[in-house]
């Protein structure tokens, strides 16, 4: 099977790396024609995934046509904001014999669309198309070939088990999905919520407040995924707690770390200056914010972390307003 990944960053050069590894034939775009001859030259993305040898028949372009006419499969690992622009870039290119799969992770603030709407409204042909592949998987361990499990969802159950058989092998597990809302919003929203746990994690506050902040996470996203139409127990599996899980624990995290370092009293411009790859979860939460008070829904904790990253406000009397609010029984 040809399969092209469109995003040369971390997680789209590990996965370029597995399909290649389980048999794909693979060609990987890079977006800057500077960086990709490098990495063709080089046979490896130093800036994103240093010390991994990309191996030569992975064929790497910046030319978006090409990229497209290889593959059957069009995997897009860009960073959430960058969606519009680079799907609207490969909807001349995209027939309807493609079969469009999304790793990105957000929620685009100034319109609210999730990463499959946009890509829909840009490329009409893969309206309802769309098959959005997410979980805990954190890209240094997936290159290193550790076991993870991922759920592929799509509106049309028989899209997602196509990429549930191509893309499985004894490394990654695929499950399955019809709920592409709760899907995307649950890999969406825990970047929120692991900048949380992150600022915890800067404070200092052990693992008491750390379990009590991730319970609370988990039914914010499931009081939003249900007025999204989304289903509860959705939020239950991979992409909800999964996700959220290994996004707030690990070290590797880009937004356990922004929150990290918040905690630890530093700027979020300071912070940001200093990443080469995303945080999702900053912007994601602007998001996350503007869907609770569209969807008249609660998000007390999402809210905080907006009030920190964008207010100033000290994450000592977020946590403290937090714990203060009004009592109520458990949801």
């Amino acid at each position: 099977m040809n399969v092209s990944v469109i995003g040369a960053g971390n997680w789209g050069t590990v996965f370029a790396l597995y399909l290649h590894r389980i048999g794909h034939r693979v060609c990987l775009y890079e977006f800057f024609r500077e960086r990709a001859e490098r990495i063709k030259k080089e046979r490896e993305n130093k800036e994103f995934l240093p010390g991994h040898f990309i191996p030569e028949p992975i064929k790497i372009t910046s030319d978006i046509e090409e990229a497209v006419n290889f593959g059957d499969f069009l995997v897009i690992a860009q960073p959430s904001h960058t969606i519009s622009a680079i799907t609207s870039h490969m909807k001349p290119y995209v027939g309807d014999d493609h079969l469009i799969v999304s790793l990105s992770k957000g929620i685009e603030p100034e319109t609210l669309r999730r990463v499959s709407e946009i890509i829909e409204d840009n490329i009409p042909s893969q309206r309802d198309r769309v098959v959005a592949l997410s979980g805990p998987s954190i890209a240094r361990e997936v290159v290193k070939g550790v076991p993870t499990t991922l759920v592929a969802s799509s509106k049309h159950i028989n899209l997602a088990r196509r990429v549930q058989y191509n893309f499985s092998s004894k490394l990654i597990r695929i499950y399955t999905s019809k709920d592409i809302v709760g899907v995307e919003l649950g890999g969406s929203l825990k970047n929120v919520y692991a900048i949380a746990a992150g600022i915890l994690d800067g404070l200092g506050l052990g693992m008491n407040a750390k379990a009590a902040l991730l319970t609370r996470a988990i039914a914010e996203m499931k009081r939003l995924g249900r007025a999204m139409g989304g289903r509860p127990a959705t939020f239950s599996g991979l992409s909800g707690t999964g996700d959220l899980i290994v996004t707030a624990f690990s070290e590797q995290s880009r937004n356990h770390h922004v929150g990290k370092e918040l905690g630890k009293g530093r700027k979020l411009d300071d912070i940001l200056s200093e990443m080469v790859e995303v945080a999702e979860g900053v912007n994601t939460t602007r998001s996350a914010v503007k869907l609770g008070e569209k969807y008249g829904v609660e998000l007390p904790i999402a809210r905080e972390v907006y009030h920190v990253l964008f207010n100033g406000k000290s994450p000592q009397s977020s946590i403290e307003d937090l714990m203060t609010r009004k009592l109520k029984e458990e949801d």
